[in-house]
């Protein structure tokens, strides 16, 4: 069974960088298209970044863009979002999606629907404030 882990959550000021974790237990990461999605108090969860099981196609977020950068360490069993420049606005728990593909699709999405299969971390909270 896939489990899924986040870390790297924290309290910094704005301007300032943070990368979050996802750990992957019980299957390689490599099988999976993974995302970050966010969700701030009084709001919907929001997809943040995606990035293909085959790691050669990402995606972000418009709010995102050019500030964060998604990534994968298959060695680590672990993906990665380094996140540069964080406004306050970015505050929100940020949670870790895996969705199983065939070996090297260069699919991911950040439509905010669960798929049968669909495995999520427990989020780890990020908060942006002077």
């Amino acid at each position: 069974q896939l489990q899924l882990v986040e870390s790297g959550g924290g309290s910094v000021q704005p301007g300032g960088s943070l990368r979050l974790s996802c750990a992957f237990s019980g299957f390689t990461s490599d099988l999976y298209a993974v995302a970050w999605f966010r969700q701030a108090p009084g709001k919907e969860r929001e997809g943040v970044s995606c990035i293909s099981a085959s790691s050669d196609s990402s995606h972000y977020d418009d709010s995102v863009k050019d500030r964060f950068t998604i990534s994968r360490d298959s060695a680590k069993n672990t993906v990665y979002l380094q996140m540069n420049s964080l406004k306050p606005e970015d505050t929100a728990v940020y949670y870790c999606k895996a969705d199983p593909t065939p070996a090297g699709s260069r699919w991911c999405t950040l439509e905010n629907r669960d798929r049968n299969l669909t495995v999520w971390g427990r989020g780890t909270l990020v908060t942006v404030s002077s």
